[in-house]
């Protein structure tokens, strides 16, 4: 299968580039200096490798700095979804086009509200969550517009080896290895009361190459567990994995300005759809982050930003 990768120097489009490579797909990544905001630019590549799928990765990824970038965070995902859906349309093949969302768009929900379903209220609470609710409904329109073979997914909260350490668990997993490392018995964390659905992201990119095999186009669908867990247990159970006896102390540096307090999904329809099921539990995951940070190799340095093609400069994250 030809494929053509948004971001695939970062978290998500990296798994997705080794799983597609193991299949034996034919994989082409837009180029780095390719910002996903240069529709012409985009559109010249795209057409010229004439994808038969596109997995679109390149985007604003980090729900806290959307908070401080609202205006990048819905530029770089709401603008360049747009752009791949009308490069796309000038492709030969007519491409299927896989454009991830996000469970952020669920927002604030009550305890009776879960499982979250498809079929569930969005309510976005933060700016990254409104660009995503944005990319969805671009997707939406160029399916019962133009008749594209657009596939939405709704990933929960993931994580697994290459995730920037902006992200919570791999800045929590560097914090107790530091604090190990220098004898240290307490460690600085935000909010452990948020409950999420996480998924290892080696299972994510599983499901998005199942969807794209057999996902129906114009459907949206939940990658997750169906199954919640507070941050005080990840916390708690990465300090067991590491062997460190370790107070988590609060930081309101740390807190955003508005919390989802739980997210928790319903797999049934991706479950239906592929016969997808997660393969990782979160023991395995958090291990293996740990194992990463301790040997320090795969890690997406955000400081460099050399993952990070396809995003503009002025605020990237790599997805």
């Amino acid at each position: 299968m030809r494929s053509f990768i948004t971001g695939g120097y970062g978290f998500v489009g990296s798994w997705m580039v080794s799983l597609l490579e193991s299949q034996g797909d034919d994989i082409h990544l837009l180029s780095r200096e390719i910002d996903i905001r240069d529709l012409d630019s985009l559109a010249s590549e795209l057409t010229a490798y004439d994808p038969e799928v596109i997995y679109h990765f390149a985007g604003f990824t980090h729900v806290g700095l959307s908070w401080e970038h609202p205006r990048d965070a819905i530029e770089v995902n709401a603008i360049g979804a747009l752009n791949v859906l009308e490069a796309a349309r000038l492709c030969n093949n007519s491409p299927r086009i896989l454009l991830p969302s996000s469970a952020e768009v669920y927002g604030a929900v009550n305890e009776e509200d879960l499982p979250l379903s498809e079929t569930s209220a969005v309510r976005p609470m933060t700016p990254y969550a409104v660009s995503k609710v944005t990319v969805e409904y671009l997707g939406l329109q160029a399916y019962m517009a133009y008749g594209m073979d657009v596939i939405l997914v709704r990933p929960f909260n993931h994580a697994g080896p290459g995730q920037p350490s902006s992200f919570f668990i791999p800045a929590l997993a560097g914090r107790i290895l530091d604090a190990l490392r220098v004898g240290e018995s307490s460690v600085v964390v935000g909010n452990l009361s948020s409950r999420r659905d996480l998924t290892d992201v080696r299972d994510v990119v599983r499901a998005y190459r199942m969807l794209v095999d057999s996902g129906k186009p114009g459907e949206i669908y939940n990658v997750c567990t169906g199954e919640d867990v507070s941050m005080a247990q990840v916390a708690g159970l990465m300090a067991e994995i590491a062997q460190a006896e370790i107070e988590f102390v609060p930081d309101p540096s740390l807190m955003r300005p508005v919390d989802v307090p739980v997210l928790r999904g319903d797999p049934q329809k991706i479950e239906m759809a592929t016969g997808w099921t997660p393969q990782y539990n979160l023991r395995d995951t958090l291990a293996d982050v740990l194992n990463e940070r301790r040997s320090a190799t795969r890690v997406v340095d955000t400081s460099t930003q050399d993952a990070l093609a396809n995003v503009p400069n002025e605020r990237r994250s790599a997805t």
